[in-house]
């Protein structure tokens, strides 16, 4: 079930076999975001998915973290809102999670923690408890005191919590912004599941490069 699709070596080539395999529905919308309007959402970029000794670990997950660092690296040099989550379970939110996986991320797991490969010293960390990065926190109150409408969206897993993410961003009005090599899951059938899904109704699907190449900030 689980394979390495994305590694540092073939993450580029992968990513441009995954754009060309979703043919006329990529011309459908551009990437039209405005930094000033724009956030970064990184989801759940944890060792408890990220440690090869984990049994959730997401083998293609350590590829996508340069990519991840190079666009926080880019909202960080124009000010503009870098926002994480970490995933954290307890018995009384966990609902149908609590049955459906091996085990819950409980907050006093090491493995709970946001990998220190990336920069989160002047983000903001959101707290979840299910897939959906909007049930039950403040990340929409937050996103519109920031006049937020422009949603990249990037972490684990692909199918999971990043696709129940961005289509709750549509329905809220945000325009999501998905790049195809900013996400990784457990296989490569389940990421271009979510690609071609999204990329049908709910998000623009870019590359990293192209999002930092033309999402800039006003001359």
């Amino acid at each position: 079930m689980k394979s390495t699709y994305f590694n540092k070596s073939n993450i580029v080539a992968k990513s441009s076999e995954f754009l060309r395999s979703l043919g006329n529905d990529l011309r459908l919308h551009e990437l039209n975001a405005h930094l000033p309007n724009c956030a970064l959402l990184v989801l759940d970029m944890q060792d408890y998915f990220l440690d090869p000794e984990s049994h959730a670990f997401v083998p293609s997950g350590p590829a996508i973290i340069p990519g991840i660092n190079r666009l926080v690296n880019h909202f960080q040099q124009f000010d503009r809102p870098v926002i994480f989550t970490r995933h954290i379970n307890t018995i009384n939110d966990a609902y149908l999670m609590n049955s459906w996986w091996k085990e819950l991320i409980t907050n006093d797991n090491p493995l709970s923690r946001i990998t220190p490969l990336i920069e989160t010293e002047s983000a903001q960390i959101i707290v979840k408890s299910q897939y959906d990065a909007f049930f039950n926190t403040e990340l929409e109150t937050l996103l519109h005191s920031l006049k937020i409408g422009d949603l990249i969206i990037c972490g684990l897993m692909t199918h999971l919590c990043c696709e129940t993410t961005a289509r709750s961003a549509f329905v809220r009005g945000f325009n999501v912004i998905f790049p195809v090599d900013g996400t990784a899951t457990y296989n490569e059938q389940f990421h271009l599941g979510t690609l071609r899904n999204l990329t049908h109704g709910f998000a623009v699907i870019p590359t990293i490069d192209q999002i930092i190449k033309t999402v800039r900030s006003p001359q």
